[in-house]
């Protein structure tokens, strides 16, 4: 299949420069405020992961943008127009969701091509430029196969294709991966990234797995109870989270006991960096990642710098190793560290503190 159309598609999505603004939306669900003063600004080219638990308002935001919902308070604007009491079919977005909506009765290709059908577009046009939708997405051997013919991850790149082959404005992902197992997963995902790259088109992508949303997004908006609890990029969110909540829901992290004091964190004598050194004096609970632990030999760490404790489990996982360990003054830590050291079950070691700022809340 001919490859002529992706320089059009790229140059279409680039010529748009769509920004889109939620400006103090709220979504209500009886007296369940699903969504509330949410405020989000996705620049022209850009993809903003949301990201959060079950019931955050993820999908909700997403539905809101794609006039598959209404707000009951704000706007939603598009390049600064007011879209909010436009339907779907005239705000120009193209959606990828979690189940794939192929029609089983049509090909790939056929498939891709339905969006253009209902847009009137005449079928030569049509189908090249469904042929070369999937040959985006690295499918154009397979324009004419049935979808009970394709793997789950081929329905879901014919779904991207479908989604893409409109030249929308925006490109909504709602889930798209969930449904695919692990391998797959990844491999899909580097490619929606990259083809979203290509194109410049923005894009919002619905995901409660945080690794999708840190491996993807150029910036990530973390979503608690309707709102937007903190919002930057993927390195910003890991090391310095504005909340203990996004400490602890953004990759792992050790709940220590402490005491605040001047600035500074003690946890069981040794004595850490806060991000916010403005902290309150008092008990605390402190954030430490599993990367920002070393193991040591019992007897070989420096005083004041680690605690003694016992090996509980060490697992393997592939380019890294985590190891549990059960601590002398009370408490477990998960160290990760180089597949190379295996330390034995029950064997004594020090836990190392590399002395990284972290984050802290108050204890209750």
């Amino acid at each position: 299949m001919s490859h002529t159309e992706t320089p059009a598609l790229q140059q279409k999505a680039v010529q748009q420069k769509t920004v889109v603004e939620f400006s103090g939306v709220a979504k209500r669900y009886g007296s369940h405020l699903a969504l509330t003063e949410f405020d989000l600004t996705l620049q022209a080219g850009e993809l903003v992961a949301l990201l959060g638990p079950s019931g955050s308002g993820k999908t909700t935001a997403l539905r809101v943008l794609a006039g598959l919902e209404s707000c009951d308070d704000g706007r939603i604007l598009i390049n600064g127009d007011d879209v909010s009491g436009l339907p779907t079919s005239r705000r120009d977005m193209g959606m990828v969701f979690q189940s794939y909506s192929l029609f089983p009765h049509l090909s790939a290709g056929e498939n891709v091509e339905f969006g253009l059908r209902m847009r009137r577009v005449p079928s030569i046009e049509r189908r090249e430029r469904a042929a070369a939708a999937l040959a985006l997405v690295g499918l154009d051997a397979h324009y004419g196969r049935f979808a009970h013919e394709l793997s789950g991850g081929q329905q879901q790149r014919v779904a991207l294709a479908r989604a893409l082959v409109t030249r929308p404005r925006v490109l909504l992902l709602d889930e798209p991966l969930s449904a695919l197992d692990a391998k797959v997963r990844v491999q899909l995902r580097d490619q929606i990234r990259r083809i979203q790259t290509e194109l410049g088109i923005t894009t919002l992508f619905v995901t409660h797995d945080q690794d999708e949303a840190l491996a993807v997004a150029d910036r990530v908006a973390v979503m608690r109870d309707g709102r937007i609890e903190q919002v930057g990029t993927p390195e910003e969110l890991y090391t310095r989270p504005a909340t203990p909540f996004i400490a602890d829901f953004v990759g792992l992290s050790n709940r220590l006991p402490g005491v605040v004091r001047h600035g500074f964190a003690e946890v069981h004598g040794v004595v850490l960096p806060l991000l916010d050194p403005s902290h309150a004096d008092g008990p605390v609970r402190v954030f430490v990642r599993p990367e920002d632990l070393t193991l040591a030999t019992a007897g070989t760490s420096p005083a004041g710098t680690s605690l003694a404790g016992t090996v509980l489990l060490s697992s393997f996982l592939g380019s890294l190793r985590r190891t549990s360990v059960q601590l002398d003054q009370g408490g477990t830590v998960v160290v990760q560290h180089d597949v190379r050291d295996r330390p034995m079950v029950g064997a004594a070691v020090l836990v190392r503190f590399a002395g990284a700022p972290v984050p802290v809340e108050a204890a209750i």
